[in-house]
């Protein structure tokens, strides 16, 4: 994990647990379609739509991405505090019972614990190849990176569980969901990685890993990305592998178990499944 350089004044939040004055953030009256990040690691924490209004002083969401946000007992005794997952970097409190959403919770945060990207600088791209906890720790790891999520694509079963794609019958791949931001990175960049860090000649299969399930495959999310595949796979033919990766039309991703996410990191290894070779 990378973490970004800290301001004074975003230290005294992020490390030590501070509060910045009511309505002095940037982010207080801030409604611009995008995500919101963690200042301190990147780690891509609420999405726009989550953002509320509370009159509160501070930024407000009623819903956190899944698995990004932990929740604490403060040292107060009497709120919860809530970090960042990955980092575990201040961000406020979390409150209930107010009834100002539906959702009725407000994630009362610190502006100066958040970043912003703009939707339109958001790109999005589905890479299956063989476990997904491998693939899932390189492009979390990856610079540019926002969020990198373990999950399923390409079957014929609404809301697959890992059972059910272990049993060969759903038609599902492992796959990773990558959000990352084009200011800081490509799809190119992180195609050229996906080929390194799998093995692209494979069929159906990854080292030990045999089924469908562990296939090689994009699922192609932007119009541009069949051309850039496409090129990158001749490059790679013309060095004399015989690519077995897949190019297919994108489908439904459906987010793995929470057990799968982040599986590495919460174990604070690294893989062996997945070693990057270089190939470009």
């Amino acid at each position: 994990m990378t973490t970004n350089p800290l301001t004074p004044e975003e230290e005294s939040i992020i490390l030590h647990r501070g509060t910045e004055p009511p309505f002095s953030g940037k982010y207080d009256k801030h409604f611009e379609e995008g995500l919101y990040l963690c200042k301190r690691c990147g780690a891509a924490l609420y999405r726009s739509e989550s953002k509320f209004d509370s009159g509160c002083g501070w930024p407000a969401f009623d819903e956190e991405i899944r698995g990004a946000v932990e929740r604490r007992p403060d040292p107060d005794g009497r709120r919860t505090e809530i970090v960042c997952a990955r980092c575990g970097g201040h961000l406020g409190h979390v409150f209930g019972g107010e009834k100002l959403t539906p959702k009725d919770t407000r994630h009362c945060v610190n502006s100066l614990s958040l970043d912003f990207v703009p939707g339109e600088q958001i790109g999005r791209a589905v890479f299956a190849g063989g476990c997904f906890w491998g693939v899932e720790y390189h492009f979390a790891n990856e610079p540019g990176v926002l969020q990198a999520t373990a999950g399923y694509i390409g079957g014929r079963t609404e809301r697959p569980s890992y059972r059910d794609v272990c049993s060969h019958t759903t038609g599902h791949a492992e796959a990773v969901e990558v959000l990352f931001d084009r200011r800081q990175t490509s799809f190119e960049n992180l195609a050229r990685l996906f080929f390194e860090i799998h093995d692209p000649t494979q069929v159906d299969r990854q080292g030990p890993d045999i089924g469908d399930q562990y296939r090689s495959a994009i699922f192609l999310a932007e119009p541009d990305q069949e051309a850039t595949a496409k090129k990158l796979i001749r490059i790679l033919e013309e060095k004399g592998l015989k690519v077995a990766t897949r190019l297919e039309p994108m489908a439904t991703f459906w987010p793995a178990e929470d057990y799968h996410q982040d599986y590495f990191e919460k174990r604070n290894e690294t893989p062996t499944c997945h070693i990057r070779t270089r190939r470009f």
